[in-house]
């Protein structure tokens, strides 16, 4: 999963790198998000807006406007104080009401009216004459070679390269839609109207420069800073990386590898507005304008000059202008350094090879938490550094990287876990029960592996005498035997939802408490044993038949079960090659024991005290206190006669009685007491209809030894086996 991990997490780190539209949107809406919360306060107002307002044009007529109307109002700029004009139109093509184009344009004029129009003063010469008087800046449109226009012999400012070359970083246009060239050669300044807008048709960031052709071209705004100021020059700086800033008198602009000004924007005001109406009409006091920059551009929806920015939808052309010089001049300007997004990789990076560490080892639910905490810190960080250092930092892509990876990585471990439930299912369908299976597979934690103590109960059981069995059948038949005789008997098991650990020819040891939480697992295992001996009358029946038809003797089966309860250590056994999972400890021995004493006791069923005390509403009857071979301190063991309906039973209590009394007489060696005792538990055993004929006999004979040679007066019952 590590590996598949970080193959993934190199995929996104590509994918940021290579930067498609989508990851960029992702990214800018993000630091949209920056300036609606903390957008820009504006201080003072050093820029002013001349409006073509509706209201202008409802005055002075539909544009274009006469260029003598504009040489006016830019006259009365001047006259009121501006510091520097600039344009956000182009006069591209010559004035169609000067007086002499009138002159060719109008018919049904008299000689002398065409010869009054012709010697008039032309109106682009008026305009030209006004500019030439004052600082100002016309703008050129850029175009793409499709759009035709040419940048050939027109000028530039004067622009200094400090460091690498910047044209390959530079956006880079055909062809130049310039104003007429009379009014160019008289404006102070020439700036670019870039139409600069994102994927998403935001306008975020502005060009400073831009490179047409081979030539280097200032945007608007920073020209009428070089024109204002009195500049002759500018200077930019470039790195290996791209474009870091342009300087103008000594102030530098930060700008993004492409030499785009992030604008600072603020929410748009009305006093930023001044109508170009009131302006012709002097209707606005000489303080409007004085030492401040002066725009003028159109708000008018006819002129369809709108474009949206992160604070609004609809902002005139112009007013973006507005907002990139109030950006400059109040010092707020907004920093995305070079280096942003190399941070940007390592953070991702990092939180991602620490999600790919960390969750198999934690869980999703922690690691969760942990990247969480990560997300907020980091979110918390960028807008530090926004709000108090200007800084753009992009954490939307590393926090939506990491919480694909994230999802990615939980699916892939839910695969696991269900590859993982598959798995349990099919190692364990085979030796548990069914529902055990679905409940370990809905609740795999309940399977600890690798070895814990448990309060267990084991179950031995064994076929007796099947040397003898065996003897009558061939290879092929002796397996099929075997599978006669397992198969019910791990079906009784399974029922009672034990667990078979293993099968030893004929034999089965099953348990029970394990892999999950069984808190009736001694009364479970006692019904899964009476359940085994059940099974023993159908085959037995089914061996006659079969032995009948194929003309041979039938040897019927007899199978001893031994259950034993104790703590256990339950876990994998085995080693790194092979292993399973599988019981150790002295109870199992025990439980081992008891199903060869079977034979010994004439008994089906021979449980340990443990198991009697955890399921006593079962048919028990006491057997001995007996020393099993392999242990020295003696165990009390006890006969499984039948279920909860024996048990009470009236025949059951009367030989429970006298088998009690003769187990008393016999301990405290009154010997004929003991000999009467046992002959009415056994008549009591055959009311009961049980078969403990053996068991009575071998107490019988025990009784006569001991009588003819008694043990010592220390002697408390107990029985030492010397066989298993």
């Amino acid at each position: 999963m590590r590996i598949v991990g970080l193959g993934f997490l190199m995929a996104l780190l590509a994918i940021r790198y290579w930067d498609p539209a989508p990851v960029e949107v992702l990214r800018l809406k993000t630091l949209d998000l920056y300036h609606v919360i903390q957008p820009r306060v504006a201080k003072g107002q050093p820029v002013v807006i001349v409006d073509i307002d509706e209201r202008s044009l409802a005055l002075h007529g539909q544009w274009p406007w006469p260029r003598t109307l504009l040489a006016g109002l830019t006259q009365t700029l001047f006259a009121a104080g501006a510091a520097a004009v600039g344009f956000d139109i182009v006069f591209a093509e010559p004035d169609r009401l000067s007086p002499g184009r009138l002159a060719d344009s109008l018919t049904g004029l008299s000689p002398e009216a065409k010869s009054v129009l012709r010697n008039a003063p032309d109106t682009d010469a008026v305009f030209a004459a006004t500019l030439r008087r004052h600082p100002t800046v016309l703008g050129r449109f850029l175009r793409t070679r499709d759009q035709g226009g040419s940048a050939d012999g027109l000028r530039s400012a004067s622009i200094a390269k400090l460091g690498r070359d910047p044209m390959p970083f530079l956006p880079k246009y055909d062809g130049i839609l310039a104003n007429l060239p009379e009014l160019e050669k008289a404006a102070r300044g020439i700036g670019m109207l870039v139409p600069s807008r994102e994927h998403d048709n935001v306008v975020r960031r502005v060009p400073a420069l831009v490179r047409v052709g081979d030539t280097l071209h200032p945007t608007l705004a920073l020209e009428m800073l070089r024109v204002a100021t009195g500049q002759k020059s500018y200077a930019v700086r470039t790195d290996e990386a791209g474009v870091l800033a342009v300087v103008i008198a000594g102030n530098k602009i930060p700008t993004d590898r492409q030499g785009r000004v992030w604008i600072n924007y603020a929410p748009s005001r009305k006093s930023l507005y001044i109508p170009a109406a009131d302006v012709l009409s002097r209707n606005v006091g000489p303080e409007t304008f004085k030492g401040r920059l002066v725009l003028v551009g159109t708000s008018a929806l006819g002129l369809m000059d709108l474009r949206a920015t992160p604070l609004n939808p609809q902002m005139p052309g112009v007013e973006i202008h507005a907002q990139l010089l109030e950006t400059i001049l109040s010092g707020s300007l907004l920093e995305r350094p070079n280096y942003a997004i190399g941070a940007e990789l390592i953070a991702l990076l990092l939180i991602g090879v620490l999600m790919i560490v960390m969750l198999p080892r934690i869980g999703a639910w922690l690691t969760l938490t942990l990247g969480t905490g990560l997300a907020v810190t980091m979110m918390g960080g960028a807008w530090w550094l926004f709000s108090v250092h200007r800084l753009l930092i992009d954490v939307s892509y590393p926090l939506f990287a990491s919480l694909t990876l994230f999802a990615m990585l939980s699916f892939m471990n839910y695969i696991r876990e269900q590859a993982d439930r598959r798995q349990i299912r099919h190692a364990f369908s085979r030796y548990l029960a069914p529902e055990v299976v679905n409940r370990l597979s809905d609740n795999p934690d309940q399977l600890r592996l690798g070895g814990e103590m448990r309060d267990m109960t084991l179950l031995f059981s064994d076929v007796q005498g099947f040397s003898s069995i065996a003897e009558n059948y061939d290879a092929v038949g002796l397996t099929g035997l075997i599978n006669d005789i397992l198969t019910p008997m791990t079906g009784e098991v399974l029922r009672m939802g034990g667990t078979v650990d293993k099968y030893m020819g004929d034999a089965l040891m099953a348990f029970w408490n394990a892999p999950i939480d069984d808190p009736d697992h001694a009364l479970n295992a006692c019904r899964a044993a009476l359940g085994v001996r059940a099974t023993i009358g159908p085959l037995n029946q089914r061996l006659r038949d079969q032995a009948v038809a194929e003309g041979r003797d039938f040897i019927p089966v007899n199978v001893g079960v031994g259950v034993n309860s104790g703590e256990c250590c339950v876990g994998n056994m085995g080693s790194d090659q092979r292993f399973d999972y599988s019981v150790l400890g002295d109870a199992v021995n025990l439980a081992a024991r008891l199903e060869g004493q079977t034979r010994n006791y004439g008994v089906w069923i021979v449980v340990g005290e443990q198991t009697m005390n955890l399921a006593d509403n079962l048919a028990f009857i006491e057997l001995d206190l007996i020393t099993v071979k392999g242990k020295t301190i003696p165990e009390r063991i006890f006969a499984l006669l039948g279920d909860e309906e024996l048990r009470r039973a009236e025949a059951f209590g009367r030989l429970a009685d006298s088998h009690a009394d003769m187990l008393a007489a016999y301990r405290r060696q009154d010997w004929e007491a003991a000999k009467s005792l046992s002959a009415e538990a056994g008549t009591a055993a055959v009311a009961a209809g049980l078969e403990l004929t053996a068991l009575y006999g071998l107490y019988e004979r025990r009784i006569e030894d001991f009588a003819e040679a008694p043990p010592p007066p220390s002697w408390g019952g107990v029985y030492v086996a010397t066989t298993k």
